[in-house]
Protein backbone atom coordinates (compact mmCIF):
# COMPACT_ATOMS: atom_id res chain seq x y z
CA UNK A 1 0.00 0.00 0.00
CA UNK A 2 1.39 3.59 -1.68
CA UNK A 3 1.84 6.19 1.51
CA UNK A 4 0.62 9.49 0.84
CA UNK A 5 2.31 12.17 2.91
CA UNK A 6 -0.04 12.79 5.93
CA UNK A 7 0.66 8.98 6.54
CA UNK A 8 4.29 9.32 6.41
CA UNK A 9 4.12 12.18 9.43
CA UNK A 10 1.40 10.01 10.96
CA UNK A 11 4.11 7.04 11.07
CA UNK A 12 7.28 9.41 12.04
CA UNK A 13 5.31 9.97 15.40
CA UNK A 14 6.49 8.71 18.76
CA UNK A 15 2.86 7.46 18.83
CA UNK A 16 1.51 6.96 15.60
CA UNK A 17 -1.27 4.37 16.90
CA UNK A 18 -2.75 7.64 19.28
CA UNK A 19 -2.28 10.06 16.86
CA UNK A 20 -4.48 7.90 14.13
CA UNK A 21 -7.18 7.51 17.01
CA UNK A 22 -6.84 11.74 17.41
CA UNK A 23 -8.04 12.29 13.76
CA UNK A 24 -11.60 13.42 12.63
CA UNK A 25 -13.81 10.65 11.49
CA UNK A 26 -11.38 7.84 13.16
CA UNK A 27 -13.64 5.83 15.50
CA UNK A 28 -13.14 2.75 18.40
CA UNK A 29 -15.74 0.26 18.76
CA UNK A 30 -15.81 -2.11 21.96
CA UNK A 31 -18.33 -4.93 22.57
CA UNK A 32 -17.60 -7.03 24.94
CA UNK A 33 -19.08 -10.90 25.58
CA UNK A 34 -17.45 -13.62 25.86
CA UNK A 35 -13.49 -14.91 26.02
CA UNK A 36 -13.53 -15.76 22.42
CA UNK A 37 -12.83 -12.38 19.83
CA UNK A 38 -13.19 -10.97 16.53
CA UNK A 39 -11.34 -7.42 15.52
CA UNK A 40 -10.56 -5.17 12.67
CA UNK A 41 -8.39 -2.79 13.44
CA UNK A 42 -8.06 -1.29 9.77
CA UNK A 43 -11.20 -1.21 9.52
CA UNK A 44 -14.11 0.82 8.07
CA UNK A 45 -12.49 2.60 4.05
CA UNK A 46 -9.23 1.18 4.79
CA UNK A 47 -9.74 -2.80 4.45
CA UNK A 48 -13.36 -2.08 3.74
CA UNK A 49 -15.65 -4.52 4.82
CA UNK A 50 -13.40 -6.10 7.15
CA UNK A 51 -15.48 -4.74 10.52
CA UNK A 52 -18.42 -5.86 9.03
CA UNK A 53 -17.19 -9.51 8.68
CA UNK A 54 -15.96 -9.23 12.24
CA UNK A 55 -18.51 -7.59 14.04
CA UNK A 56 -21.15 -9.86 12.83
CA UNK A 57 -19.43 -12.95 12.76
CA UNK A 58 -18.99 -11.92 16.72
CA UNK A 59 -22.60 -11.35 17.23
CA UNK A 60 -23.68 -14.38 15.99
CA UNK A 61 -21.59 -16.21 18.11
CA UNK A 62 -21.70 -14.08 21.29
CA UNK A 63 -18.07 -13.37 21.13
CA UNK A 64 -16.56 -9.65 21.84
CA UNK A 65 -15.28 -7.35 19.08
CA UNK A 66 -13.13 -4.49 18.67
CA UNK A 67 -12.71 -2.46 15.58
CA UNK A 68 -10.84 0.73 14.32
CA UNK A 69 -13.29 2.46 12.04
CA UNK A 70 -11.89 5.06 9.51
CA UNK A 71 -14.50 7.06 7.18
CA UNK A 72 -14.09 7.70 3.94
CA UNK A 73 -12.15 10.90 3.27
CA UNK A 74 -8.70 9.90 3.96
CA UNK A 75 -7.24 6.58 5.83
CA UNK A 76 -4.11 5.77 7.43
CA UNK A 77 -2.35 2.57 7.60
CA UNK A 78 -0.87 1.98 10.82
CA UNK A 79 1.57 -1.41 10.48
CA UNK A 80 -0.37 -3.91 12.84
CA UNK A 81 3.01 -3.81 15.78
CA UNK A 82 2.09 -0.27 15.88
CA UNK A 83 -1.08 -0.74 16.87
CA UNK A 84 -0.13 -0.55 20.44
CA UNK A 85 -2.79 -1.26 23.85
CA UNK A 86 -0.90 1.28 25.25
CA UNK A 87 -2.10 3.67 23.58
CA UNK A 88 -5.63 2.93 24.12
CA UNK A 89 -7.70 2.11 27.02
CA UNK A 90 -10.23 0.08 25.21
CA UNK A 91 -8.09 -2.35 22.82
CA UNK A 92 -6.32 -2.79 26.64
CA UNK A 93 -9.94 -3.76 27.65
CA UNK A 94 -10.59 -6.17 24.80
CA UNK A 95 -7.06 -7.69 25.01
CA UNK A 96 -7.04 -8.57 28.65
CA UNK A 97 -10.87 -9.37 28.13
CA UNK A 98 -10.18 -12.27 25.92
CA UNK A 99 -8.47 -15.25 25.65
CA UNK A 100 -8.33 -15.85 21.79
CA UNK A 101 -9.03 -13.78 18.94
CA UNK A 102 -9.58 -13.55 15.01
CA UNK A 103 -8.15 -10.66 13.58
CA UNK A 104 -9.75 -9.95 10.23
CA UNK A 105 -7.80 -7.78 7.42
CA UNK A 106 -8.03 -7.39 3.95
CA UNK A 107 -4.93 -7.50 1.10
CA UNK A 108 -5.00 -7.68 -2.44
CA UNK A 109 -2.81 -9.60 -4.76
CA UNK A 110 -3.24 -10.66 -8.39
CA UNK A 111 -1.54 -13.94 -7.35
CA UNK A 112 -3.60 -14.97 -4.10
CA UNK A 113 -7.39 -13.75 -5.51
CA UNK A 114 -9.01 -16.81 -4.38
CA UNK A 115 -6.95 -17.58 -1.12
CA UNK A 116 -7.77 -16.67 2.33
CA UNK A 117 -4.50 -16.70 4.66
CA UNK A 118 -4.29 -17.89 8.03
CA UNK A 119 -1.59 -16.46 10.05
CA UNK A 120 -0.86 -15.33 13.75
CA UNK A 121 0.89 -17.74 16.27
CA UNK A 122 -1.71 -19.38 17.20
CA UNK A 123 -1.33 -22.46 15.05
CA UNK A 124 -4.11 -24.57 16.44
CA UNK A 125 -6.97 -22.69 16.01
CA UNK A 126 -5.72 -21.23 12.88
CA UNK A 127 -6.48 -25.29 11.49
CA UNK A 128 -9.52 -25.54 13.88
CA UNK A 129 -10.99 -22.52 11.91
CA UNK A 130 -9.38 -23.40 8.24
CA UNK A 131 -11.82 -26.77 8.73
CA UNK A 132 -14.82 -24.77 9.04
CA UNK A 133 -13.88 -22.52 6.49
CA UNK A 134 -13.07 -25.29 3.99
CA UNK A 135 -16.63 -26.60 3.87
CA UNK A 136 -18.17 -23.46 3.27
CA UNK A 137 -15.84 -21.26 1.12
CA UNK A 138 -15.61 -24.54 -2.03
CA UNK A 139 -14.33 -21.40 -4.15
CA UNK A 140 -10.96 -20.58 -2.00
CA UNK A 141 -8.08 -22.01 -1.33
CA UNK A 142 -7.57 -21.81 3.18
CA UNK A 143 -4.09 -21.77 3.61
CA UNK A 144 -3.37 -22.22 7.42
CA UNK A 145 0.11 -23.88 6.95
CA UNK A 146 2.41 -20.43 7.48
CA UNK A 147 5.22 -21.84 5.11
CA UNK A 148 2.46 -20.81 1.96
CA UNK A 149 1.77 -17.88 3.18
CA UNK A 150 3.85 -14.69 2.01
CA UNK A 151 6.41 -13.36 5.31
CA UNK A 152 4.24 -10.41 5.24
CA UNK A 153 0.50 -11.52 5.73
CA UNK A 154 1.64 -14.16 8.37
CA UNK A 155 1.02 -11.71 11.17
CA UNK A 156 4.33 -13.26 13.48
CA UNK A 157 5.24 -10.16 14.69
CA UNK A 158 4.99 -10.31 18.77
CA UNK A 159 3.68 -7.04 19.27
CA UNK A 160 1.13 -7.58 16.49
CA UNK A 161 -2.46 -7.52 18.30
CA UNK A 162 -3.48 -10.87 17.46
CA UNK A 163 -0.80 -11.98 19.55
CA UNK A 164 -1.30 -10.34 22.43
CA UNK A 165 -4.21 -12.18 23.79
CA UNK A 166 -3.37 -15.01 26.72
CA UNK A 167 -3.80 -17.91 24.02
CA UNK A 168 -2.51 -15.71 20.96
CA UNK A 169 -4.76 -15.90 17.92
CA UNK A 170 -5.28 -15.76 13.98
CA UNK A 171 -4.64 -12.78 11.25
CA UNK A 172 -7.01 -13.38 8.74
CA UNK A 173 -6.10 -12.27 5.67
CA UNK A 174 -9.09 -11.96 3.17
CA UNK A 175 -9.04 -11.43 -0.92
CA UNK A 176 -11.19 -8.41 -2.40
CA UNK A 177 -13.65 -11.02 -3.92
CA UNK A 178 -15.24 -12.64 -0.98
CA UNK A 179 -15.71 -9.08 0.71
CA UNK A 180 -17.63 -8.47 -2.04
CA UNK A 181 -15.36 -5.79 -3.56
CA UNK A 182 -14.87 -7.53 -7.30
CA UNK A 183 -16.25 -7.44 -10.35
CA UNK A 184 -17.49 -10.93 -10.27
CA UNK A 185 -20.23 -9.46 -8.12
CA UNK A 186 -21.50 -6.62 -10.51
CA UNK A 187 -24.46 -5.77 -10.85
CA UNK A 188 -25.62 -8.07 -7.07
CA UNK A 189 -28.34 -6.56 -5.92
CA UNK A 190 -29.01 -8.90 -3.14
CA UNK A 191 -31.09 -9.15 -0.84
CA UNK A 192 -28.38 -9.54 1.76
CA UNK A 193 -24.40 -9.50 1.55
CA UNK A 194 -23.14 -11.15 -1.42
CA UNK A 195 -22.71 -15.14 -1.10
CA UNK A 196 -18.95 -15.95 -0.05
CA UNK A 197 -19.15 -12.74 2.17
CA UNK A 198 -22.82 -14.37 3.96
CA UNK A 199 -20.69 -17.58 3.68
CA UNK A 200 -17.69 -16.39 5.43
CA UNK A 201 -19.04 -14.92 8.29
CA UNK A 202 -20.98 -18.06 9.30
CA UNK A 203 -18.29 -19.94 8.96
CA UNK A 204 -15.95 -18.16 11.47
CA UNK A 205 -19.24 -17.71 13.72
CA UNK A 206 -19.45 -21.64 13.44
CA UNK A 207 -15.92 -21.50 14.44
CA UNK A 208 -16.24 -19.45 17.60
CA UNK A 209 -19.16 -21.26 18.71
CA UNK A 210 -17.56 -24.27 18.52
CA UNK A 211 -14.12 -23.27 20.50
CA UNK A 212 -16.12 -21.77 22.83
CA UNK A 213 -18.26 -24.89 23.42
CA UNK A 214 -14.75 -27.12 23.12
CA UNK A 215 -12.85 -24.71 25.60
CA UNK A 216 -15.98 -24.53 28.01
CA UNK A 217 -16.06 -28.78 28.50
CA UNK A 218 -12.24 -29.25 29.17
Amino acid sequence: MALHLGQHALLETEKPFASLLSKPGVNEVLELRSKFGFMAFHGGWLEEVTDDIAQVAAERSDSSFYAVLQGPDEQWHIPSHLVAPADSALLTQFIEHVDVVVAVHGFGRPDLLKSVLLGGRNRQLAEFVACRLMTRLPHYEILYDLEKIPKSLRGQHSQNPVNLPREGGIQLELPPRIRGKSPLWTGFKGPGRVPHHEALIEGLAAAARDWITLNSAT
